[in-house]
C-alpha cells in the first residue's frame, strides 16, 4: 500500500511532536518537498513486492481441546522435507514466536492474531533440511513476556507433572509437549530465561546458547541484545543434536560474529568431563524467594558431579546479585522501544527484517492497546515513563554496566570451566485463576527470573538440567559456561545425566526420544 500523502494537519502534528515551530505558511512550503521525498517509499515497496517470496501452502489444524493435552499446541502440522539427516524421524514443536511459513503465528498475543509468515525462520529451515518433521507451533506466553504459563491469549498451559501448576514460560507449550513425550524435541526463545525456566519447572533439558551462536532470524524479537533461541529436549544428547543443526551464521543476523565456527556438540559429549572444574555460584542460592528444598536439590546435584570426577568448589560472583536490576532496565526500556514503539523489529541494524510482521502487529496494537497482557502493560508504563523523562540514559548506563557484569562472570570462568546454580529459586507454582488480581498475575509471571535473566544480559551459555523432584515436581540446575564454549556446558550436563541414571518423566508420558 503506497504511503498516503500527508495533508497540512498531518505535517502540523509532526511539527508539534518535535517542537519544530512551523506555522501554516511553513507547513505549506514543506508540503511538496515532503511529498516528493515520500515517492521513494512507493518505489521501495514496488521493488520489495517484486522479490518477496510466495507463501507456501502448508496444511495446519487448530486442535480441539480433546486433542490438545495441557493446552500446549497453538496449531498442529506435519511438515517435512524428508531426507536422512541427523533429525530424520524426529518430531519438533516450534515455539510460536518463530516463523513457519504458511502456518499461523500468534506469539501468544491478540496483537499478533491473524498473521501468517511468508518465510521460515532460519532454525526451521535448518531443521527441515536435517530431516525433522515440524509437528506444530507450541503455545507461548503473550509476546513472550512471562516466566509463568498463564498469560497466553489461548489460555494457560498446564504442567504434565501436575496440571494445576505452571510449566514455566515463556516457552510454555514446548516445555509441556517435550516433557510429556508428545514430541521428540522442541525450540524455545530466551530473553529472561524463557528456555531454562520452563525446562526447570517441567523436568527437561533447556539450553540457551551463547548470544549469537544460533541465528535469531525469523523469531519475533523483544530486544536485540538479549534475544536467544535454542533447543528444549528430554536428554542432553538431543539438545546437542539440535544445536548441531541450528547453530552457525546465516548472514542475516547481526547478533552473530562474522567468523563464527560452531563446535560439533554431539562429538563433544564423547570427551566426558572428568577433571573439569565446577564453581557453585553462591549468590544463586538463598534469595529472598528461594525454596530451601530447591537449593538443597541443586547442591546435591553438584555433589553428583563431584562423584563423577569433577572438581567442585563454591565460588562468589557478587555482581550476579546486580544482574536482575541491570536486566530490568535493558529489557523494559528496550522492549518498550523495540518490541512496541518500533513494532518488534526496531530500526538501525543490518539483517533480515519481517516487514509483514511490523505492519500487522503495529496496526493491531495501535488499534487496541488494551489487548496487551498485564505484564506488557507494566513494561510500557515503566519503560515509556523512563524513556520520556530520562531520554534512555539509564538504558545506556545498564548496557555499560553489562560489560562489568560480563567481566565478573568471565573472571570466575577463568578459574572454573563452568558455574552451577539453581535455574529457578523455586519449583513450579500454581496457575493463577484467569480473574485473579493483577498483582497475582504479574507476580506469578516474574517471580522466577532472578538467576536466568543475568546470562541473557551477559550472553554466556546456560543449560538447565533436571536436579530432582521437590514436593513431587521438578526443579533445575543451571550450568553456565564461557562465551561460545557451549560444548563444555553440554559435556558437564551429559556427565551429570549419566551420573544420575537419566532424568525422570511425568506419569503417563510417552516414550519420546531418548537418544
Amino acid at each position: 500500500m503506497p504511503v498516503r500523502p500527508p495533508d497540512p494537519d498531518d505535517l502540523s502534528a509532526v511539527s508539534a511532536h518535535y517542537g519544530l515551530g512551523l506555522d501554516a505558511v511553513a507547513v505549506e512550503s514543506f508540503s511538496p518537498m515532503v511529498n516528493g521525498l515520500l515517492a521513494s517509499w512507493d518505489v521501495v515497496e514496488e521493488l520489495y513486492d517484486a522479490s518477496a517470496p510466495t507463501m507456501p501452502e502448508r496444511a495446519w489444524t487448530r486442535p480441539e481441546p480433546a486433542d490438545n493435552p495441557y493446552n500446549a499446541w497453538y496449531v498442529t502440522t506435519s511438515i517435512t522435507e524428508g531426507g536422512t539427516g541427523p533429525l530424520a524421524g524426529k518430531t519438533v514443536a516450534v515455539k510460536d514466536n518463530t516463523a513457519v511459513a504458511g502456518v499461523p503465528m500468534m506469539n501468544g498475543s491478540k496483537t499478533m492474531e491473524g498473521y501468517t509468515p511468508l518465510r521460515d525462520a532460519t532454525i526451521v529451515s535448518r531443521m527441515l533440511a536435517a530431516g525433522a518433521t515440524i509437528a506444530g507451533k507450541s503455545v507461548c506466553e503473550d509476546l513472550c513476556f512471562s516466566g509463568g504459563s498463564h498469560t497466553s491469549r489461548t489460555g494457560a498451559v498446564r504442567n504434565p507433572w501436575d496440571e494445576t501448576r505452571s510449566t514455566g514460560g515463556s516457552s510454555s507449550g514446548t516445555a509441556a509437549l517435550v516433557a510429556s513425550g508428545l514430541v521428540d524435541v522442541g525450540t524455545g526463545g530466551d530473553q529472561g530465561g524463557s528456555i531454562r525456566m520452563p525446562a526447570s519447572w517441567s523436568g527437561i533439558v533447556g539450553h540457551k546458547p551463547t548470544w549469537g551462536l544460533v541465528p535469531y532470524t525469523g523469531a519475533f524479537p523483544i530486544e536485540q541484545s538479549i534475544d536467544h533461541v535454542g533447543p528444549m529436549t528430554r536428554t542432553v544428547a538431543d539438545a546437542a543434536l539440535v544445536l548441531n543443526v541450528i547453530a552457525g551464521p546465516d548472514g542475516f543476523d547481526p547478533r552473530q560474529p562474522r567468523d563464527l565456527v560452531p563446535d560439533d556438540y554431539v562429538a563433544a559429549l564423547g570427551r566426558g568431563a572428568e577433571g573439569l572444574r565446577v564453581g557453585i555460584l553462591t549468590e544463586g542460592f538463598g534469595l529472598a524467594n528461594s525454596d530451601p528444598g530447591v537449593d538443597a536439590s541443586v547442591r546435591a546435584a553438584a555433589e553428583s558431579l563431584r562423584d563423577a570426577g569433577l572438581v567442585v568448589e563454591d565460588v562468589s560472583v557478587p555482581w550476579h546479585l546486580h544482574g536482575a536490576k541491570i536486566w530490568d532496565v535493558i529489557s523494559v526500556e528496550g522492549a518498550a522501544s523495540q518490541m512496541v514503539d518500533l513494532n518488534g523489529y526496531g530500526l538501525n541494524w543490518k539483517g533480515l527484517y519481517d516487514p509483514e510482521v511490523m505492519e500487522h502487529y503495529g496496526n493491531q496494537w495501535r488499534a487496541d492497546g488494551s489487548q496487551f497482557s498485564e505484564t506488557v502493560k507494566l513494561v510500557l508504563l515503566a519503560g515509556k515513563h523512563a524513556l520520556n523523562t530520562q531520554q534512555g540514559k539509564h538504558y545506556g548506563m545498564a548496557q555499560n554496566l553489562a560489560v562489568q557484569l560480563r567481566a565478573a562472570y568471565d573472571e570466575a570462568l577463568s578459574r572454573y570451566d563452568v558455574l552451577v546454580l539453581p535455574t529457578t529459586p523455586m519449583h513450579s507454582t500454581v496457575i493463577p485463576d484467569p480473574d485473579a488480581p493483577r498483582e497475582e498475575i504479574i507476580g506469578r509471571a516474574l517471580e522466577m527470573v532472578a538467576n536466568t535473566c543475568v546470562t541473557d544480559v551477559t550472553g554466556h551459555p546456560g543449560c538447565s538440567v533436571p536436579a530432582g523432584l521437590v514436593d513431587g515436581v521438578p526443579t533445575g540446575m543451571m550450568i553456565i559456561g564461557k562465551q561460545f564454549d557451549d560444548a563444555t556446558v553440554l559435556r558437564v550436563a551429559h556427565t551429570y545425566e549419566q551420573a544420575v541414571g537419566g532424568f525422570p518423566t511425568p506419569a503417563g508420558a510417552t516414550a519420546g526420544s531418548q537418544a
